[in-house]
């Protein structure tokens, strides 16, 4: 998976897919159709694509994910720091922090990552 990109129209798809999993190919094409203004036959291309990538399934014509939005997008995470912070985590947070404060909010929901992930150490 950590080679998957999707551009904006495929994006769209895959929230639509994660949204209404498991959905059926038929009421796809209907969601796509109401959502994206897309033709049964656009519909099923951009399935096959993210099939043959990996991201999704269409069995018995039953489209699921075989990669969950949570696990996409930690992925996409980690290769965004990886990419341009050398995958230094407190690099990233360094940057990110320089030019927005951090929330009181914000800051007790990552001391409550961390003191988890002490506990599972």
């Amino acid at each position: 998976m950590s080679d998957l990109e999707l551009g904006a129209v495929q994006a769209k798809f895959a929230q639509l897919v994660w949204d209404h999993e498991p959905v059926p190919s038929g009421e796809l094409v209907k969601l796509c159709e109401k959502k994206l203004k897309w033709k049964k036959s656009t519909t099923y291309t951009v399935l096959r694509k993210l099939c043959e990538k990996g991201l999704f399934q269409n069995q018995n014509g039953v489209v699921t994910s075989l990669v969950s939005r949570e696990g996409f997008y930690a992925s996409k995470g980690e290769r965004f720091v990886e990419e341009n912070f050398n995958g230094s985590l407190p690099a990233f947070i360094a940057a990110f922090t320089a030019r927005r404060a951090l929330s009181q909010a914000e800051v007790d929901e990552i001391q409550k990552m961390i003191d988890e992930f002490r506990k599972e150490e």
